[in-house]
């Protein structure tokens, strides 16, 4: 209709025809041509505030530009910012690869229930403009989703993997655990020794099985996902800046569902730290109401 309305009237304002005779010869009806809409400024606003969200955030899907929305304060509901979007062709698709299950029959995994007990390090690959490889370390607490480190270096040694780990000690505190897969930076008897000095426990996944590490695959595919795949890389130094300046960003201003649209910092302040989980931890949606009383969000963006 809005493609249709512009073609008669360039053609009308350049003189070629009237405006009857462009309306039949593509078929549009007058009274569709000089209808105006009666929308009002409000609803007007909404819609540029959902555009201005979506340009910002070209990988969030409608329920995350939502709950985006309801933090700024406006009352709009889900199915309308999807019907906003789908009319300015904005739906993000992504095609989702399939995941084992963990059999039934196999033992639990570790699984993180307070801050600080389980984090899980991983590295991701990719190369400046210049076809230099780098590879990128990073560290996540499970139970937070804080990403703690996204160091890059062409190459990683044993003694550069413990240098990286050890400033994140001070700064965070020691974790109970390390989940990591089983490559020779993470195996290697220096690290295991070293952790073992510390204190932590290592917990080494299962050979060939990524689905075990989930947390840190999930936080690669958002990684590549938003920011690798759109960003291009001069040099190292500035893939340094650029994902120092992406990991302060998804910590504080990246909205999770699995925590109840909370950012990784925020869920972070909002929970106490025990010294040694106990099992009886409390999950992400048993705080939820505790959460509510404390105002730490509303009902409305649950």
């Amino acid at each position: 209709m809005a493609a249709k309305k512009t073609v008669v009237r360039t053609l009308v304002e350049s003189g070629f025809a009237k405006v009857s005779e462009v309306c039949r010869a593509i078929g549009l009806q007058r009274s569709s041509f000089y209808w105006v809409s009666q929308r009002s400024p409000e609803s007007i606003e909404l819609e540029r505030e959902v555009l201005r969200l979506s340009k910002d955030n070209p990988r969030y899907g409608y329920r995350r530009i939502t709950a985006l929305m309801r933090r700024e304060g406006h009352k709009i509901n889900s199915k309308r910012v999807q019907a906003i979007r789908r009319r300015h062709g904005l739906q993000v698709r992504k095609k989702q690869r399939k995941s084992r299950r963990v059999n039934e029959n196999e033992p639990k995994r570790l699984r993180a229930s307070a801050k600080n007990e389980v984090w899980s390090w991983d590295f991701v690959y990719d190369q400046t403009e210049h076809g230099s490889s780098f590879r990128i370390l990073s560290v996540l607490d499970e139970y937070t989703r804080q990403c703690h480190s996204l160091n890059p270096r062409h190459s990683y040694r044993a003694e550069d993997v413990i240098e990286v780990l050890e400033e994140l000690i001070v700064e965070h505190g020691p974790p109970r655990f390390i989940r990591s897969d089983n490559g020779p930076e993470f195996i290697a008897y220096k690290i295991r020794d070293w952790l073992k000095e510390q204190g932590i426990q290592t917990h080494y996944i299962t050979l060939g099985s990524p689905w075990e590490q989930c947390y840190i695959e999930s936080f690669h595919d958002k990684l590549r996902d938003e920011f690798l795949n759109r960003e291009i890389f001069y040099s190292l130094a500035e893939a340094k800046i650029l994902l120092e300046g992406w990991r302060k960003e998804y910590n504080d201003e990246r909205i999770h569902s699995s925590l109840a649209y909370l950012t990784p910092n925020e869920f972070a302040r909002s929970v106490q730290t025990p010294l040694r989980a106990t099992p009886s931890t409390p999950s992400v949606r048993e705080l939820i109401p505790n959460l509510i009383r404390n105002n730490i969000f509303t009902e409305s963006t649950v």
